[in-house]
Formats: structure tokens, C-alpha cells, sequence
């Protein structure tokens, strides 16, 4: 490629990057998106799968997904997911902690991928609770290939198939859990 197209194209595409990346993480909501139930007054139990747009410019083609789930009669939701900068500042990649479920990611709207409810959703409860805790790559993160926030939920789709989960193209690491046979 001539030196004068790449510096056309890097100075077109560098003030997207940029401007992409701009958002302030700090300050961007983090509040419900008001697409969960009620835990309180919805008594039976829930499992939800979620993903969101990833941060500043890899929302332009990937996502970010999660698990919500609440046990019949409980008054929270638990939520599954990895998180990967949460290494540089020593706590475990795997989050597994009482939230809210579906919460907007760093600013983006979250978008239901795959909802269970009733008395079954209890038995997926548990299994998703279980396979989340023998997830393979605990302390290990990439953000592609993997293994990443997607390789995480894929990893529990894969041993708990009841859940029936094909995450979108744009869940990008979540072919890794296959690539790599655990």
C-alpha cells in the first residue's frame, strides 16, 4: 500500500478510534434497563442470558454477555459473568454476585438473547450455578480468541444444554470453549 493511503486511511480512521473510546466508563449508567421482572413480586424463579455492546470501539462489532438468575421466591438476582479487567486490579476474573440483572453495560442498552421461567428454570438454575463454578479459565483472559466474557457464557451453555443457547455471531470468543475441547 503507498505511504500516502495508509496515512489517508490512519488519519480517517484514527479520530473514530478515538472518538469511540471518548465515553467516560466511569460515568456511564450502570442502572437497570427495566427488562428484568421484579424479583420481589415475581415469585417464580428466572434465568435470563443477556449480552450488551463491548466498550468504546469493540462495540462496533462485538459483545459483552452475562447471566441473571433468580431461584423461585427469591428477592435478587444473581449474576454470572467475566469481567476481564478485573485481573489488573487482583480480583477474579469470574463474577458471581447478587446485582442487578439487566443493567446497562458501561452506557450500552442490554438486549435479552435467551429467557427461562417456571418451575423447571429452578433445575437450569442450579446447573448454570454449577457449571459456572468449574469454568475451566478462572484466571486467564483474552480478549480475542479467548477465553473472554463469551467464552464464559458459551462454556456454560455447552454443560448445561437445556438452555438450548446459540449466542449471536458477535459473541466473539465464544467458539473458544469448543476450540479447545474442555
Amino acid at each position: 500500500m503507498p505511504k500516502k493511503l495508509r496515512t489517508l486511511l490512519l488519519s480517517l480512521l484514527l479520530p473514530c478510534l478515538v472518538g469511540c473510546s471518548a465515553k467516560d466508563y466511569r460515568t456511564a449508567s450502570r442502572e437497570s434497563s427495566g427488562m428484568a421482572p421484579d424479583p420481589v413480586i415475581t415469585r417464580e424463579a428466572v434465568l435470563q442470558v443477556y449480552g450488551a455492546s463491548a466498550w468504546g470501539w469493540r462495540g462496533w462489532f462485538a459483545i459483552h454477555t452475562w447471566i441473571a438468575a433468580k431461584h423461585a421466591n427469591e428477592e435478587s438476582y444473581t449474576v454470572y459473568e467475566v469481567i476481564g479487567w478485573r485481573m489488573k486490579r487482583g480480583l477474579p476474573l469470574v463474577r458471581i454476585e447478587k446485582d442487578i440483572p439487566d443493567r446497562f453495560w458501561f452506557g450500552e442498552r442490554p438486549r435479552l438473547i435467551k429467557e427461562f421461567r417456571g418451575a423447571e428454570t429452578d433445575k437450569l438454575i442450579t446447573a448454570v450455578d454449577q457449571a459456572a463454578n468449574s469454568y475451566p479459565w478462572p484466571t486467564t483472559y483474552t480478549a480475542y480468541p479467548g477465553p473472554n466474557s463469551n467464552t464464559f457464557t458459551a462454556w456454560i451453555a455447552r454443560q448445561v444444554p437445556e438452555l438450548g443457547l446459540d449466542l449471536p455471531f458477535s459473541a466473539i470468543g465464544s467458539g473458544y470453549a469448543t476450540s479447545n475441547n474442555r
